[in-house]
């Protein structure tokens, strides 16, 4: 049963949570000066001041593969191209750089507060010069998503000057098409509820004790298992009587706990409150592909073909600081040096829940419990066999069973793999990887682990051929078990909703087979409306509430709620029946048609483009629910009259079925 905890410990992070309703954090101002340096020449100076422990990135990425935050752009532009002259690069004061573990490359940035100086040629004193600043603010736990601020310079009075401040002109079309996007939704007061973390509290418990699943299962790799004997008997032995032996292999145990926890802190720095920033991580295709790519690695590595090590020197380096200094801290030496030695075993788990996290919208906390609870399973045999050396007599022996499970997480890392390239393939709509083909790519993964464990195939380190045991042959029965199982999901049929993995595999309606082409067929056949300006004419017209759904394609609980929840029959019929349904694809990254595109001024003066299908309803949920988490659902009359308190993901379909029916008995009233 561990293949369906190791899916699930992947994948369970995929819940999408929002902001609190209303809140807003906006830790960075800038401002703009401009110094003459002869008769035409003149430095236009930008100065951002950033609150404490915030810190902005540099222009410039340092790392040799482009990686790391979003740097920071400073464009000019000109409405004549003759009229100004750049005078050499945007410079910038040195910074700070270090070395981040995150993106694994040395990142510059700034602190408290950073001055850039453009210098400036006029060429044509009656036109204007425009800058556009993108940048991405970022502390200690999170980056916000990349913003804009907008300055425009004249020449006034024989100088040049900014005239207008951090502002941008709209058009009248941008204000059209603000005023679509802004509705009036009513009865707000009646249904004030927001949406709890409850769910975020309960997802982070069950990443932890799935972590613990993911460490146990490392627990029984070749590299860690034959560690747990010959280390606690060289600290029951080597001291000097048996309570001290104890107490430093129960405190070598939490030396490696304290490890993996400490291994996810930098990673709060790409957590975020804002959810776009989230989505944007978690449906970003080019991230989607390289963990597809990170992930095949692993698995040959798994299958024996290479080893994925850190350098030996390293180990060798922690062995000898262990050896020399003794002590508490040469404990904490021993520990550091087993975390580095297995590598080439618990560095693919780790990169399993290190890709589900990052992809995933519930962020570095998410990462920080579920390497919480692998290290708590990497750390307990140690403190408990200390405790209890009786029991090293009950372990099994070391031998071929050890690389036969490395073996089959060589098998699950290829499966994983695909989940993220199918994410790039839903968000991009690129269409090769249908519901159909991505099961029976799974198919053939569990048919050739079946016929691995059932001695058929071999691997390079795969030892003598042996009766196979009783355990290999139960673990096989299953994998074949599920592997039937899988096969209905690529027919045509009610047997093809696969409840049990419902959310990893693409959608039901992502399919090769034809289906209506109507443009408003959504999950499950039921008719949907994709714009919802169209879904509340419906509405309108046959005099039913409306059912507002906003999803997203890379959403792993909004396919859960369609295939568990929506899928019981009533439910199924109440929205198919009752309701119209609208759903608004938050993470559609199809370009809107040029006269779409369009400008919004927030509250605080600044501006923000949207550009994308996506963003467009993200930015209207953001502005009429005050929410922009995922799976995120409003029931509304055809007046936009709220009809219940919004619901986000429920598991329980007997609730969200009560909740259904409570909209429509309100709607009738």
């Amino acid at each position: 049963m561990f293949f369906f905890a190791f899916l699930w410990m992947v994948f369970s992070a995929n819940a999408q949570f929002g902001n609190a309703p209303g809140s807003e954090v906006t830790p960075i101002h800038f401002s703009t000066e401009v110094e003459q340096n002869s008769d035409d020449v003149y430095t236009i100076k930008v100065t951002a001041d950033m609150a404490e422990n915030w810190h902005l990135p540099s222009q410039r990425l340092l790392g040799p593969d482009e990686m790391g935050p979003e740097p920071t752009e400073i464009n000019f532009s000109f409405e004549d191209e003759a009229a100004y002259e750049l005078v050499g690069e945007t410079a910038e004061p040195e910074g700070i750089e270090a070395y981040d573990e995150i993106f694994k490359t040395d990142l510059k940035y700034f602190l408290e507060s950073v001055t850039f100086e453009q210098k400036i040629k006029v060429l044509d004193s009656d036109a204007q010069l425009n800058l556009e600043i993108l940048f991405s603010v970022c502390d200690d736990e999170k980056c916000l998503p990349q913003d804009q601020r907008y300055y425009t310079y004249e020449v006034v009075d024989g100088a040049l000057a900014v005239v207008d401040n951090e502002k941008v002109e709209l058009t009248e079309s941008d204000s059209e098409l603000k005023n679509e996007l802004k509705v009036d939704i009513k009865n707000t007061k009646s249904y004030s509820k927001s949406l709890e973390r409850s769910e975020e509290e309960s997802s982070i418990w069950t990443v932890f004790f799935l972590g613990f699943i993911g460490g146990f299962i490392a627990l029984l790799t070749p590299c860690v298992f034959p560690m747990i004997p010959l280390t606690v008997s060289f600290f029951t032995k080597s001291a000097t009587n048996k309570r001290v032996g104890t107490m430093n292999a129960i405190l070598y145990g939490l030396f490696i706990f304290a490890i993996y926890v400490l291994l996810s802190l930098p990673f709060h720095l790409l957590d975020s409150v804002n959810p776009e920033i989230l989505n944007n991580i978690s449906t970003n295709t080019t991230l989607n592909i390289v963990f597809f790519v990170i992930f095949m690695v692993f698995a040959f590595s798994f299958f024996g073909y290479y080893e994925i090590t850190l350098p030996n020197s390293w180990s060798d380096k922690l062995d000898q600081k262990a050896t020399s200094v003794g002590g508490i801290i040469g404990i904490f030496f021993m520990a550091l040096t087993l975390a580095i030695v297995s590598f080439s075993c618990t560095g693919p788990i780790l990169g399993s829940l290190l890709g589900g996290s990052l992809s995933a919208s519930g962020g570095a906390m998410l990462l920080s419990f579920g390497m919480a609870g692998f290290g708590l399973a990497l750390a307990l045999p140690f403190a408990l066999f200390a405790l209890f050396p009786n029991w090293l007599n009950s372990l099994p022996k070391s031998g071929g069973w050890l690389n036969t499970v490395k073996v089959v997480l060589g098998f699950l890392e290829v499966g994983l793999a695909f989940k993220f390239l199918s994410n790039a393939d839903l968000v991009e709509n690129w269409g090769f990887l249908k519901r159909e083909v991505f099961i029976g790519i799974w198919v053939v993964v569990g048919l050739l682990l079946t016929l691995y464990l059932f001695g058929k195939i071999r691997f390079p380190h795969d030892g003598p051929k042996q009766p196979l045991s009783k355990g290999r042959l139960m673990i096989a029965t299953i994998c074949l078990a599920f592997t039937v199982y899988l096969i209905p999901g690529l027919t045509n049929t009610s047997y093809a909703n696969l409840k049990l993995l419902s959310g990893f595999p693409p959608p039901l309606f992502y399919s090769l087979y034809p289906t209506d082409a109507d443009e408003g067929n959504g999950p499950l056949g039921l008719r949907a409306y994709h714009e919802f300006e169209k879904g509340v004419q419906a509405a309108k017209e046959q005099d039913k509430p409306i059912l507002l759904d906003f999803t997203g394609w890379a959403c792993v609980n909004c396919r859960k709620m369609e295939e568990q929840v929506w899928s019981v029959p009533e439910v199924y019929e109440t929205i198919r029946d009752e309701y119209i349904l609208i759903s608004l694809y938050i993470d559609e990254r199809k370009e809107l048609a040029e006269d779409e595109k369009f400008t919004i001024e927030r509250d605080n003066g600044t501006v923000k483009h949207i550009r994308t299908i996506g963003d467009k309803w993200a930015t209207f949920q953001t502005l009429n629910f005050k929410n922009n988490s995922q799976p995120f659902y409003s029931l509304l009359s055809p007046d936009l009259e709220l009809l219940n308190s919004p619901s986000g993901y429920e598991s329980n379909s007997d609730n969200y079925l009560a909740w259904l029916k409570k909209g429509i008995e309100n709607y009738n009233k």
